[in-house]
């Protein structure tokens, strides 16, 4: 097997992988909250929370997937067990089933989360000369942002 020389030293390649280790795990954790709160979501905002939760779950299903590929472009093995996640997370676990109002406000600091986790991986990524790894912070950081705007204003 030849070594691998993508421009990037093997030691810029850990610590990015491992500010990456951080985002996929915020973000399975956001993922595996919102798809619970699609399950048990109740109450008179029932059909606009449940379909909204629905998208969220199903566009963090894909960003699960991209991150893991990008920690393994980067010649690094990714986590993948609810172990790792809970370690390396910063948003934690919901023990039971909150009203749909505290769902939506868990979920925003969950996507607000993710944007400061995004802002670590970036200052990572950009002192590594790594462009690849810069733009999945940024793309990650503008949808989360967003997401957490249209959440906000639901409890306003």
């Amino acid at each position: 097997m030849t070594q691998m020389d993508i421009g990037i030293t093997k030691a810029d390649r850990e610590t990015i992988a491992e500010s990456l280790k951080h985002l996929l795990a915020d973000t399975y954790t956001l993922y595996l909250q919102t798809h619970n709160f699609h399950w048990n979501v109740t109450g008179p905002q029932f059909r606009e929370l449940h379909l909204m939760f629905e998208e969220h779950y199903t566009e963090l299903a894909v960003a699960v997937d991209d991150i893991a590929e990008r920690i393994r472009t980067l010649d690094v093995a990714a986590p993948g067990t609810y172990k790792e996640f809970v370690r390396l997370s910063n948003i934690k676990e919901v023990d039971g089933v909150p009203a749909a109002k505290e769902m939506v406000d868990l979920l925003t600091q969950g996507h607000e989360t993710i944007v400061r986790t995004c802002r670590e991986v970036l200052k990572h990524a950009q002192a590594g000369d790594d462009e690849s790894t810069a733009a999945l912070a940024s793309d990650r950081m503008r949808v989360h942002e967003k997401t957490a705007w249209m959440l906000r204003v639901l409890n306003k």
